[in-house]
């Protein structure tokens, strides 16, 4: 037992006034092993719940995070302690430091701060569709300073939590399971309205991502320049991939307004002009 003791005891290195001693290493590693197993268990626990009693994803990881950096913050303060630093006297000695380190990462601040809100508030969750700055993005984890999304291009996007919390988001997840689209399009004048109006509403219907075909509208929107325009209303729920449903649809209106002899028109300016004779008198000269 003494020669364990004697072990524990030994001292490894010292910097300034702290010993390292193999106790001490111990009883880091030991530290971050029981947070990183107790992380575990509880996540494995959460998953296996939500699974059973089908919870929302999006909760459960928003409550996975919160408790992860909580576990960390507790299993940071423990490690100080072990290796000798006092936290109490660490933060009220560095009170003015840390003023100053606040100043210069206010942003950063700002966006952790925004990382609480979301994953307590749970306003936004793993797998919505939002609209942000005019792009579609879907989220695909939600950190504590940044959130990660994936847009139509396939592309991956880091965004500032402090993004989604100060500005105008659209969480196109919050509306019903159907969401309603519209495509535009313009007609040559001297077409027949009624004919348009019935291709475009077949047009919509021989597409198998329209939700609810009895929903189907068609609009005549106005007479323009160069054309009739209409509006064609649809409800979907390929939210996240719906331009890829509106390029198909337009393939369809195309095909059939060949089929019907529906023409498109080209913009048009019919241009007048106006000439003024002058009769002139050349001193009296004829010409």
């Amino acid at each position: 037992m003494k020669t364990i003791i004697n072990i524990l005891e030994f001292e490894i290195f010292t910097i300034g006034e702290f010993q390292f001693k193999v106790y001490t290493i111990l009883t880091i590693i030991l530290i971050l092993l029981i947070t990183k197993l107790a992380i575990w268990l509880i996540k494995l626990a959460l998953l296996r719940n939500q699974r059973k009693h089908n919870i929302d994803k999006g909760n459960t990881h928003a409550l996975i995070q919160i408790i992860k950096y909580v576990f960390w913050i507790i299993a940071m303060g423990l490690l100080l302690e072990a290796i000798g630093v006092k936290v109490t006297v660490l933060i009220a000695g560095s009170a003015a430091l840390l003023v100053g380190v606040g100043l210069g990462l206010q942003q950063t601040f700002n966006d952790v701060i925004s990382g609480i809100i979301l994953l307590s508030e749970r306003s936004i969750k793993v797998g919505d569709i939002l609209e942000i700055d005019n792009d579609i993005v879907k989220i695909q984890n939600i950190g504590l300073r940044t959130s990660k999304g994936l847009n139509r291009d396939e592309i991956s996007i880091i965004i500032p939590n402090s993004l989604i919390t100060t500005n105008k988001v659209i969480n196109w997840s919050h509306q019903s399971k159907q969401t309603r689209f519209k495509i535009g399009v313009g007609v040559a004048y001297g077409s027949d309205v009624d004919l348009v109006i019935q291709v475009l509403k077949e047009s919509a219907l021989e597409h198998d991502e329209i939700s609810d075909k009895t929903l189907i509208d068609v609009r005549f929107l106005d007479f323009a320049n160069s054309s009739l325009n209409f509006q064609v209303l649809f409800y979907s729920t390929s939210i996240f991939r719906i331009e890829k449903v509106k390029s198909d649809i337009r393939k369809i209106i195309n095909r059939k307004f060949i089929e019907n002899k529906i023409t498109i028109p080209f913009p048009q300016m019919d241009i007048h002009y106006k000439s003024n004779t002058v009769d002139k008198k050349n001193d009296g000269i004829d010409p």
